[in-house]
């Protein structure tokens, strides 16, 4: 086992472990999932290479494992558990690469000293965003090595995906409102843009099935609502990938006011796809999207349907070239094999 990886099971998990197996030496990876098994997001029970770590007695074959490893892939510092055991034996630290999320490290307030000092200690982070790293080495004094890899299949824009996708008759304009139930979307400000904005005839569509807590999202469904009426589309349960697929495929404009990298594989869709995206400026992914020379528009500024075909057709083509298949295989080799 030459890489250990360590996640919790999140929807992004269940197609990377089985792309890893497909495209590497499964002999090489082993995967431990923190919980007890289940096939949540596809998970298949049935795979060798993976170690589920449900209880406290295994913890002892988890550090094991963490000190028979070439190198140990962190998959978003999450449980407290792992960022513990990693504070308390620092020298692991030194062949620990950890994938950086997002939710994981923004606002050094809210994390404890001994996630402070893991962060500040760890020596290689993956991430596909400079701004990220930049925010470690400001808000937590670290100095990473910084290997660049999108890292996970929703990253990736693969055209064939959407050959079953029927394009919808529709009067009204369908706009997505952010991505999740967690209040870095900062949806009341969206809607307020919406509202200011003067378009009618909308449907409103907010996914609001992930990653969010009861009282933020019982309080942005009310506000909805009372602001569209039936206009306002929550999306209150996971819906099928190919429902999703066929959901992005007729989304006329998106908006994303998070200040802060999150939502990433939904805007590669959208950009792919030809969509008219705003972004907040303070996201990290747009001074991604802007060196990519991929055209975003300001969510602080005026919200309209005028699109420049040329800009969207260039956004399309950029997006098809950096996030293919081959271009992660390349990537993920590099940061295995190193």
């Amino acid at each position: 086992m030459k890489v250990l990886h360590i996640t919790i099971l999140d929807k992004f998990i269940p197609p990377f472990i089985t792309f890893v197996n497909e495209n590497f030496n499964p002999n090489d990876h082993l995967f431990i999932i923190i919980g007890a098994p289940r096939s949540e997001y596809g998970m298949d029970l049935n795979i060798e290479n993976v170690f589920w770590l449900d209880s406290k007695s295994k913890m002892l074959e988890l550090i094991k494992y963490l000190y028979e490893a070439n190198k140990i892939i962190v998959h978003g510092l999450w449980d407290e558990r792992i960022v513990r055991l990693l504070y308390l034996k620092p020298r692991l630290l030194e062949k620990v690469y950890w994938v950086m999320w997002g939710g994981d490290f923004y606002f050094p307030e809210e994390h404890s000293d001994i996630k402070r000092f893991v962060i500040k200690n760890i020596k290689n982070v993956i991430t596909y965003t400079d701004g990220d790293v930049d925010y470690i080495k400001k808000y937590y004094k670290a100095n990473p090595k910084h290997h660049k890899c999108f890292m996970y299949l929703s990253n990736i824009f693969d055209e064939s995906k959407y050959k079953a996708c029927q394009k919808i008759e529709k009067d009204e304009i369908w706009v997505l409102a952010g991505n999740s139930a967690n209040n870095t979307n900062r949806h009341e400000f969206i809607f307020e843009s919406i509202k200011k904005s003067g378009l009618e005839n909308l449907k409103v569509i907010v996914p609001l099935s992930y990653d969010g807590n009861v009282e933020y999202k019982n309080k942005i469904l009310n506000i909805g609502e009372k602001m569209f009426g039936d206009k306002f589309y929550p999306l209150l349960d996971f819906i099928s990938y190919n429902e999703y697929l066929n959901m992005l495929y007729n989304i006329d404009i998106a908006l994303f006011a998070h200040k802060i990298q999150q939502g990433m594989g939904n805007l590669i869709q959208l950009l792919g796809l030809g969509k008219k995206v705003y972004l907040n400026p303070e996201s990290s992914l747009w001074n991604l999207f802007q060196d990519l020379g991929i055209k975003v528009y300001d969510i602080n500024g005026d919200i309209d349907l005028i699109t420049n075909s040329e800009e969207l057709e260039n956004n399309k083509r950029i997006v098809k070239e950096v996030f293919s298949l081959e271009s992660l295989k390349t990537q993920l080799k590099r940061v295995f094999d190193e």
